[in-house]
Protein backbone atom coordinates (compact mmCIF):
# COMPACT_ATOMS: atom_id res chain seq x y z
CA UNK A 1 0.00 0.00 0.00
CA UNK A 2 2.74 2.68 1.06
CA UNK A 3 5.86 0.54 0.91
CA UNK A 4 6.69 1.79 4.25
CA UNK A 5 8.77 -1.77 4.97
CA UNK A 6 10.20 -2.14 1.34
CA UNK A 7 13.66 -1.89 1.87
CA UNK A 8 15.27 1.36 -0.58
CA UNK A 9 18.09 0.62 -2.96
CA UNK A 10 20.60 3.06 -2.33
CA UNK A 11 20.81 5.88 -3.73
CA UNK A 12 23.92 6.67 -6.18
CA UNK A 13 25.72 10.03 -5.56
CA UNK A 14 28.81 10.98 -8.24
CA UNK A 15 30.42 9.42 -10.73
CA UNK A 16 30.60 5.52 -11.49
CA UNK A 17 33.62 4.05 -12.27
CA UNK A 18 33.18 0.31 -11.81
CA UNK A 19 33.54 -1.07 -15.50
CA UNK A 20 37.20 0.45 -15.55
CA UNK A 21 38.89 -2.30 -14.16
CA UNK A 22 41.94 -2.59 -16.12
CA UNK A 23 44.84 -0.60 -17.16
CA UNK A 24 43.75 -0.08 -20.95
CA UNK A 25 40.46 0.90 -20.04
CA UNK A 26 41.66 3.58 -17.66
CA UNK A 27 44.23 4.87 -20.62
CA UNK A 28 41.47 4.99 -22.79
CA UNK A 29 39.92 7.38 -20.31
CA UNK A 30 42.85 9.22 -20.32
CA UNK A 31 43.23 9.71 -24.21
CA UNK A 32 39.83 10.77 -24.31
CA UNK A 33 40.70 13.18 -21.38
CA UNK A 34 37.89 12.11 -18.80
CA UNK A 35 40.54 10.95 -16.46
CA UNK A 36 44.57 12.02 -15.75
CA UNK A 37 47.23 10.79 -13.44
CA UNK A 38 48.02 11.48 -9.98
CA UNK A 39 51.23 10.48 -8.81
CA UNK A 40 51.12 9.08 -4.89
CA UNK A 41 54.31 9.84 -4.35
CA UNK A 42 54.75 13.56 -6.47
CA UNK A 43 58.25 14.12 -8.08
CA UNK A 44 58.77 17.17 -5.56
CA UNK A 45 59.17 14.47 -2.82
CA UNK A 46 61.27 12.08 -4.97
CA UNK A 47 58.52 10.15 -6.59
CA UNK A 48 58.82 8.97 -9.88
CA UNK A 49 56.93 8.11 -13.27
CA UNK A 50 56.82 4.64 -12.02
CA UNK A 51 53.35 2.52 -12.64
CA UNK A 52 53.99 1.35 -9.30
CA UNK A 53 53.91 5.46 -8.22
CA UNK A 54 50.54 6.35 -10.27
CA UNK A 55 46.85 5.63 -10.11
CA UNK A 56 44.20 7.17 -12.48
CA UNK A 57 41.81 9.55 -11.46
CA UNK A 58 38.94 12.01 -12.52
CA UNK A 59 40.43 15.14 -14.06
CA UNK A 60 40.80 17.86 -11.67
CA UNK A 61 42.20 15.27 -9.05
CA UNK A 62 45.38 15.14 -9.12
CA UNK A 63 45.00 19.35 -8.60
CA UNK A 64 43.27 18.62 -5.35
CA UNK A 65 46.48 16.18 -4.22
CA UNK A 66 48.88 18.84 -5.59
CA UNK A 67 47.18 21.36 -3.51
CA UNK A 68 47.67 19.34 -0.17
CA UNK A 69 51.07 18.40 -1.22
CA UNK A 70 51.92 21.90 -1.60
CA UNK A 71 50.09 23.84 0.32
CA UNK A 72 50.44 21.79 3.21
CA UNK A 73 52.93 18.53 3.41
CA UNK A 74 56.25 21.00 1.90
CA UNK A 75 54.91 23.77 4.83
CA UNK A 76 54.87 20.35 7.67
CA UNK A 77 57.87 19.42 6.02
CA UNK A 78 59.65 22.89 5.87
CA UNK A 79 58.81 23.52 9.46
CA UNK A 80 60.15 19.98 10.38
CA UNK A 81 56.82 18.82 12.01
CA UNK A 82 56.86 15.83 10.01
CA UNK A 83 59.88 13.30 8.40
CA UNK A 84 57.35 10.39 6.67
CA UNK A 85 54.75 11.20 4.13
CA UNK A 86 52.35 8.12 2.26
CA UNK A 87 49.58 8.73 -0.33
CA UNK A 88 47.72 4.96 0.12
CA UNK A 89 44.88 4.44 -2.54
CA UNK A 90 41.67 2.52 -1.91
CA UNK A 91 39.82 0.48 -4.17
CA UNK A 92 36.00 -0.77 -4.60
CA UNK A 93 35.25 -3.91 -6.11
CA UNK A 94 37.32 -4.49 -9.19
CA UNK A 95 37.74 -1.11 -10.89
CA UNK A 96 41.08 0.55 -11.84
CA UNK A 97 40.44 3.55 -10.30
CA UNK A 98 40.66 4.13 -6.56
CA UNK A 99 37.67 5.62 -4.96
CA UNK A 100 39.56 7.44 -2.17
CA UNK A 101 43.29 8.70 -1.93
CA UNK A 102 44.61 8.52 2.24
CA UNK A 103 47.28 11.18 2.68
CA UNK A 104 49.43 9.92 6.23
CA UNK A 105 52.43 12.37 7.32
CA UNK A 106 53.65 12.33 10.22
CA UNK A 107 56.82 12.05 12.89
CA UNK A 108 57.12 13.86 14.83
CA UNK A 109 53.59 15.64 14.04
CA UNK A 110 50.69 14.02 12.28
CA UNK A 111 48.71 15.43 9.40
CA UNK A 112 45.83 12.84 7.80
CA UNK A 113 43.24 13.64 4.89
CA UNK A 114 41.48 11.35 2.38
CA UNK A 115 40.48 12.32 -1.14
CA UNK A 116 37.30 10.97 -1.49
CA UNK A 117 37.29 10.27 -5.01
CA UNK A 118 33.58 8.02 -6.15
CA UNK A 119 31.69 4.84 -4.81
CA UNK A 120 31.50 4.13 -0.76
CA UNK A 121 33.96 6.97 -0.57
CA UNK A 122 31.73 9.66 -1.27
CA UNK A 123 29.58 8.57 1.88
CA UNK A 124 32.19 9.32 4.13
CA UNK A 125 32.87 12.14 6.28
CA UNK A 126 36.08 13.91 4.95
CA UNK A 127 38.82 13.31 7.73
CA UNK A 128 41.66 15.89 8.47
CA UNK A 129 43.82 16.13 11.43
CA UNK A 130 47.09 17.79 12.16
CA UNK A 131 48.55 18.01 15.77
CA UNK A 132 51.79 20.27 15.48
Amino acid sequence: MFNLFKKKSPIQNGPDFSGIDSKAKAEEKLQRGEMEKLFLLPPEFGGTDDPRNIVYVPVGFAAIKSGIDTNIIRTLVAESKITEYQSLPEYQGKSFIPIAIKIIASNPGSFTTTINIWGDALARNKDTKQIG
